[in-house]
């Protein structure tokens, strides 16, 4: 049985873990998230508050999945809103209902903090229309890409 619970103190390595081997998968090319400072991220895990929430699957104990959602605000979302920002599930498990209830679990969060909608960001390109499908059957709708602008000197 797939046991869904969010995240706690102790679980920011497992989580880190698990969203390290999703960018692994999405790297276009080499090294592109290689610039992840790990020591850097559990410092901001620790210190994000509760606007940052992830989400673990587990069987057995076993970590299989993850999910993270990031509550933020904006006026044409009519005010606070989530993102989903990182999914992962080990692709053994993948098709087997954990993505599912994971998604359930940030629409759950969603309801209880009076969010309006959550929004997720797709990867483009053919080697992604399963990964749309899956959100489309969870009732999003596709909108379009997103782009997004790195800072310098971070």
């Amino acid at each position: 049985m797939i046991e869904i619970r969010r995240a706690g103190p102790h679980d920011r390595q497992i989580v880190l873990d698990l969203v390290e081997r999703l960018l692994a998968e999405l790297e276009d090319s080499p090294n592109e998230f290689a610039g992840l400072d790990r020591a850097r991220t559990l410092f901001d895990l620790a210190s994000v508050g509760d606007t940052f929430i992830a989400f673990l699957a587990r069987i057995s104990g076993e970590a299989i999945g993850v999910l993270t959602v990031t509550e933020t605000f904006a006026i044409y979302a009519g005010g606070r809103y989530g993102v989903i920002d990182e999914m992962y599930v080990l692709p053994e498990r993948r098709s087997s209902g954990v993505g599912r209830v994971l998604v359930e679990a940030a629409k759950e969060l969603g309801m209880v903090r009076g969010w309006r909608r959550i929004d997720v960001t797709a990867p483009p390109g053919p080697a992604f229309e399963r990964t749309i499908r899956f959100y489309e059957e969870q009732g999003f709708v596709f909108t379009g890409p997103k782009l997004r602008c790195l800072l310098p000197g971070i």
